[in-house]
Parts: structure tokens; C-alpha cells; sequence
């Protein structure tokens, strides 16, 4: 009980192609790539706005901590320049405090004073001998 015969031909047998199913099978196929192509340009679009969120939160970070900086920095130069510490470093260094006869006034402060008559002696200042020779 064979169930093909040997001598059955089979060659010649022809189907005739069913052009509709062929389209709806290419329909078919290009809604799906259209569909997935969206899926993964979606899944894209997400990952890149994930990986800007954690950018900018770490930028935020940044900021943060340069804020904190600038404030901290802006505080010690304050304290570093502080009148009481200023006096200090001069009298380190062998400065002492100006007298009332080593300020000169300027001719513009003379120009608005000129209905006061001040009797103070002009002298030049120790440390002004060089601007003199440089005039």
C-alpha cells in the first residue's frame, strides 16, 4: 500500500498564483515593518530623553556645587580683605596709619573748598619721592 506511485507525474501540474493573497500578504508585511520601525524609533526617542534627564540632572548638580563654591570663595575673600586684617598685614609689614599732613588734596577738592581756608602744611609722603622724580 504505497500511497505515491512511482509512475504518478506530478511536473506538469500547474497552479495558477492568486495575485490578491500576494498583496495582502505584501500589505501585510509593510504595515508591519511601518509599525515596528515606529516601535523602535519611539523606544529610541525615549532612551535619549532618559539619558537628557540624566544629564541634566547631573548639570543641575554641577551647578549646584559651583554656586556653593563662588559663595564660599566670595565669602573668605571678604574676610581676607577685611579693614582689621588689612591693618594687621600692614603693620606686618612695617606700614603705619596715614597722618592729616601726608594727604594732599586734589585740585578739584581744592576748587569745591576754596570758601574754606585750610592752614595745613603741604608735605609730601615718604613712599611719594618716586612719583616726584617721575613727573
Amino acid at each position: 500500500m504505497e500511497r505515491f506511485p512511482e509512475h504518478q507525474r506530478n511536473a506538469k501540474v500547474l497552479r495558477a498564483r492568486d495575485v490578491t493573497a500576494l498583496s495582502r500578504l505584501a500589505l501585510l508585511l509593510f504595515c508591519g515593518l511601518a509599525l515596528s520601525s515606529g516601535f523602535v524609533l519611539a523606544a529610541e526617542q525615549h532612551f535619549v530623553a532618559v539619558q537628557d534627564g540624566y544629564k541634566s540632572e547631573s548639570l543641575r548638580n554641577e551647578r549646584k556645587k559651583l554656586i556653593e563654591d563662588n559663595q564660599r570663595l566670595a565669602l573668605e575673600k571678604e574676610m581676607i580683605s577685611a579693614p582689621s586684617r588689612l591693618e594687621q598685614a600692614a603693620r606686618q609689614l612695617g606700614l603705619e596709619p596715614t597722618t592729616a599732613g601726608q594727604i594732599a588734596q586734589s585740585d578739584s577738592a581744592r576748587q569745591s573748598n576754596s570758601k574754606t581756608v585750610v592752614t595745613e602744611p603741604k608735605t609730601e609722603p615718604k613712599t611719594s619721592a618716586k612719583k616726584a622724580s617721575t613727573r
